[in-house]
């Protein structure tokens, strides 16, 4: 048996293997800093001021990195020093951004939540992690945020910081520009290494407590290359990025990618389809991040198409629910606008199909590279700085043959090492020669071009089993989203007397439409998919339950499903 390497040998192998370095976020800021100071680094939403969070602003590099160190200085008078935490619950604006570079300067530890976390979820957090300070707004769409963080600084000897406002026991968080003594504190400060946690994210919380995912500096450079090279991010490309800084799609995705390119970050939130076409309009972005819902809606809906100008995009990111094919090549042939499917995990998964690695629409909404095997070559950074395998739940033997599904496994330059404060979860999430285990189910594909490919089949413990026979939720939903008359769906197995369980469609319906069960049966049958299969019950409602991070959450449809209907 081969033991898992301590974090010291890890490490070290990363090092000796190059795929680790010595450059921390704070390098890559500072190396677009130096090139490109006159450059718009940060542009707010432009609802801020709606939102009761201020006049929306625009900084240039220069004047982003005077008021990050102005940021580092005031929590280094505050008696924080490397390693210390720093809980942040913020919508993203460029005090958001700049906490984030100032925490990468000094070593300081960011850990950020949802906005939608109230006290039960931030109790929980708040026990893990004894932060030394909490940095909020006053308020946010209706819920005194300034009066929760009170409570929990005061219950934790925290400071509390707040981005706008004055309440009693709270400080304003600093926003610059730097003064000369605050230049020289920071630049006195035991900055981090690479090597160093940057930050501690949670998970989403489908499967019970929030759990902390610490990732280094080398850590999120390693993984940010997949989101990087498969989005073609070219040199000051503004990137419009509408997913909260709270999770790999954001910080892995638009934040690094921004940081590598030297661009310009539009930021948005929280999503208000309006106002994030209207950015991309007036801003003309390059690059955006968008949830599949609604880029199901703008490529259906010609009259919204016609009075909204996307000429700017060349290309957009989206995932955490199956892509259409057809709005995949609808964006493509009506736009000229490329979808990238991004499959990623806060743990250190990081898939990605673009146009490169898979221009066929049809393949590119199933498939994704096979990253991480040496028999199948790939030229991305990522590929080759990890290792995936396939390993069936049962028997626990690798799976090498196309269409068996199985666990997906993963190690390398891009995975964590563990859950923060949580040796039995950590253990049970590591094998012994040190893959981490995803939960996620993936097959290899039967693919005209051989084993490239690996194709989503769903999470392990998400499974419906009918009559015996166990269905992927992940695949029904893939199907229920090219059904005519529906904006987004996604089934959910419901308890059965007979059966075990059946299928029941939870669907959003496209606006005026009404989509009954025999049309969904009807499309079902249309795919050739098996009876068996085919969803027994519809419910609709006016939007699916997601968590913070956009899943949806399974639990929610369930109650859904068995409800009355409406």
């Amino acid at each position: 048996m081969i033991v898992r390497t301590s974090a010291v040998d890890r490490i070290a192998r990363m090092h000796s293997l190059g795929w680790w370095s010595d450059v921390t976020v704070g390098d890559l800021f500072a190396r677009a800093v130096a090139a490109h100071p006159a450059r718009t680094a940060v542009v707010d939403p432009a609802n801020r001021a709606a939102l009761g969070l201020g006049e929306p602003r625009r900084l240039t590099y220069a004047e982003l990195a005077s008021a990050v160190d102005a940021i580092a200085a005031q929590l280094l008078g505050l008696g924080l020093r490397n390693g210390d935490v720093v809980l942040a619950q913020l919508p993203n604006t460029w005090e958001c951004v700049a906490l984030y570079l100032a925490a990468a300067r000094t070593g300081i530890v960011l850990s950020p939540v949802a906005m939608q976390y109230r006290r039960h979820e931030l109790d929980q957090v708040v026990a893990l992690l004894e932060p030394k300070a909490i940095v909020t707004v006053p308020q946010f769409k209706g819920f005194d945020h300034a009066d929760l963080g009170s409570e929990l600084a005061q219950a934790c000897g925290a400071a509390l910081l707040l981005v706008g406002g004055a309440v009693e026991r709270a400080h304003l968080l600093a926003g610059g520009p730097a003064s000369a003594a605050d230049r020289a504190l920071v630049a006195a400060s035991a900055g981090p290494s690479a090597d160093d946690v940057f930050t501690i994210c949670w998970t989403s919380g489908t499967e019970g407590a929030p759990k902390g995912v610490p990732r280094s500096h080398n850590q999120w450079i390693a993984i940010s290359h997949a989101h990087f090279e498969a989005a073609r991010i070219a040199p000051g490309d503004m990137l419009l990025n509408p997913f909260p800084m709270i999770n790999m799609a954001a910080i892995g995705g638009c934040f690094l990618s921004w940081l590598h390119a030297a661009g310009t970050l539009l930021l948005h939130h929280p999503f208000d389809p309006q106002v994030y076409l209207q950015q991309i309009a007036v801003e003309r972005p390059q690059y955006a991040i968008a949830p599949p819902a609604v880029l199901n809606l703008l490529i259906r809906d010609e009259a919204l198409l016609a009075r909204v100008d996307l000429s700017s995009l060349r290309c957009i990111g989206s995932g955490s629910a199956p892509l259409a094919p057809a709005m995949i090549a609808g964006f493509r042939e009506r736009l000229g606008i490329e979808i990238v499917n991004l499959f990623g995990s806060n743990e250190g998964v990081s898939l990605a199909s673009g146009p490169q690695e898979i221009a066929d629409p049809e393949r590119r909404a199933r498939y994704f590279p096979r990253f991480g095997r040496a028999e199948v070559p790939w030229p991305h950074r990522v590929s080759q700085s990890m290792e995936t395998r396939l390993v069936d739940p049962a028997s626990g033997a690798e799976i090498l043959e196309p269409g068996r599904p199985g666990e997906l496994q993963v190690r390398g330059a891009t995975v964590f090492d563990g859950y923060f404060k949580s040796p039995q979860m950590t253990a049970a999430a590591f094998t012994d020669d040190g893959f981490f285990r995803t939960g996620d189910l993936f097959e290899i594909a039967a693919d005209e071009q051989g084993p490239r490919y690996y194709r989503f089949a769903g999470r392990h413990k998400q499974i419906i089993v009918r009559g015996g026979v166990k269905i992927s939720p992940d695949e029904l939903d893939e199907i229920l989203a090219g059904c005519p008359g529906l904006l987004e769906g996604a089934v959910v197995g419901y308890p059965d007397e007979l059966m075990g369980e059946r299928i029941c469609a939870v669907v959003v319906p496209q606006p005026g439409s009404d989509v009954t069960l025999e049309q969904i049966a009807a499309h079902f049958a249309s795919r050739g998919v098996a009876v068996y299969k085919q969803p027994e019950r519809v419910r609709a409602v006016a939007g699916l339950p997601r968590n913070p991070v956009g899943k949806v959450v399974r639990a929610e449809l369930l109650r859904i499903a068995v409800a009355p209907p409406s």
